[in-house]
């Protein structure tokens, strides 16, 4: 008789983890992360990846006279760097207490493992916390090193302040088309009239999370404990120029074998001889912001396509 043959659990049907759970937390990534929701989005074969951005426009001149020469002109391009990063959790549960437990437990982890995720990626590229350091620098601090912010109450009142911030970005040749926020901003714009006494934000409040259309562009409220307060108000811009290289979808895998380590390769549990299962999550990206030349600024430092409100606490 065979000494091989074994009973296995087939991972991929595990009843803990029900197959469509993977799926849900794909459709929902996009409503925890405003910039996953927001930003460009390109595939990626390999873990880098080159995009290439216009950086020298053509001059075109007048010709002198019937018999006079015509001029040359350069057109050049450089590439922007997509390098995808790994993005990820190990969830581990005693089985004992998911066969104890009154609630569905991995229903109530997966939402949990989303914001997460949205969370890490919006600090990342929004404000650079906790950024991995093979990606540029984020869109904030991008914004300031352009020159492209306005000081809450530098206009004589925020509803100027954002139109300062516009024609800023409209200068370096860029069209503003949304914005992003700190929560609780949209009761703050709420109250705010144009010169003709007409609202200049329209509330739409949508399955618990504020949005609208500030100037007549979608503003969202960045909500997942990203957002950085003390430094921004908020972010307008191009959100095309922002760009998502998405190299592996968000990936879910569940053990109930091997051990846990912490960094010094010490275990802290060991899955089999503990009687727990672990939920690993995985994802891998790359952001990226490009900064093409324009007719208005042909100078990369001084342009950009986003700006902020400040705080009156920035750089405090």
């Amino acid at each position: 008789m065979p000494f091989d043959s074994l009973v296995s659990r087939d991972v991929s049907d595990d009843p803990l983890i029900p197959t469509p759970v993977s799926d849900q937390i794909i459709q929902e990534m996009p409503t925890q992360s405003f910039v996953l929701q927001r930003a460009g989005q390109v595939r990626m074969s390999t873990k880098s990846q080159r995009q290439p951005v216009m950086s020298v426009l053509p001059v075109a001149y007048w010709v002198n006279g019937d018999t006079g020469m015509k001029q040359t002109s350069a057109v050049d391009w450089k590439n922007v760097s997509l390098v995808a990063e790994e993005l990820a959790v190990v969830v581990p549960i005693p089985e004992a207490y998911l066969d104890d437990a009154q609630v569905p437990i991995w229903d109530e982890v997966r939402p949990r493992i989303v914001e997460a995720f949205g969370k890490k990626i919006d600090q990342a590229a929004l404000f650079g916390i906790d950024k991995p350091a093979s990606w540029p620098a984020d869109i904030y601090t991008s914004a300031v090193a352009a020159g492209n912010t306005v000081v809450t109450g530098t206009g004589v009142d925020f509803a100027q302040d954002v139109t300062l911030l516009g024609e800023k970005i409209a200068l370096d040749g860029f069209a503003v088309n949304g914005f992003a926020s700190r929560p609780g901003l949209t009761w703050k714009l709420t109250g705010l009239r144009d010169g003709e006494n007409r609202p200049i934000y329209q509330n739409s409040f949508q399955e618990g999370i504020a949005s609208g259309r500030l100037y007549g562009y979608p503003l969202s409220e960045v909500i997942n404990g990203s957002w950085d307060s003390s430094e921004a108000e908020l972010i307008a811009g191009d959100w095309t120029k922002c760009v998502i290289g998405m190299r592996q979808d968000i990936t879910w895998k569940v053990f109930d074998q091997g051990v846990i380590s912490d960094s010094d390769g010490l275990v802290v549990l060991n899955l089999m001889q503990q009687d727990s299962v672990a939920l690993r999550v995985v994802m891998r990206l790359a952001y990226a912001t490009s900064n093409p030349v324009t007719a208005l600024n042909a100078n990369e430092n001084t342009r950009f396509a986003f700006g902020a409100v400040q705080a009156e606490t920035a750089g405090s």
